[in-house]
């Protein structure tokens, strides 16, 4: 008898990406957690609204629909523009990272839940940025 090897069903740049998107989800969740465990109150206020407590669910919810949407941006440009699509996607990626960082600035909030909001920022775009983009050949 034998073994005969079966070809991969899934693509390894769908799996890549998958484990991005996984990774943007469970990153910033894990750093929710871990503020939480060492106290921190992520109550926030911004100008003329009422003050909020950033829970659990509204960071997995974002996170996955930012996730989301930066592939599917990603799959646009690649669209586009095969060639340029990783160097664009991710020039993009990181300044909207960084303008994604002045509210959490500009918010009302104790130091440690704004470091711990941040830091959710990075943790989001740090594996999309990393996973998403085609590797070169």
């Amino acid at each position: 008898m034998t073994a005969t090897a079966q070809p991969a069903t899934t693509n390894p740049s769908l799996r890549r990406r998958a484990l991005g998107v996984a990774a943007a989800v469970l990153a910033p969740a894990l750093v929710w957690v871990l503020g939480a465990v060492v106290g921190v109150d992520y109550t926030v206020q911004n100008p003329d609204q009422p003050a909020f407590v950033v829970g659990l669910a509204p960071v997995l919810i974002f996170s996955l629909g930012s996730a989301l949407v930066g592939w599917l941006g990603l799959a646009a440009l690649e669209r586009l523009t095969r060639r340029h699509a990783p160097a664009v996607w991710t020039a993009l990626a990181v300044v909207l990272t960084l303008l994604s960082l002045v509210p959490v600035v500009a918010t009302e909030a104790s130091v440690g839940a704004k470091v711990a909001l941040g830091v959710m920022h990075l943790a989001v775009a740090a594996p999309l940025v990393v996973l998403l983009p085609a590797r070169s050949r």
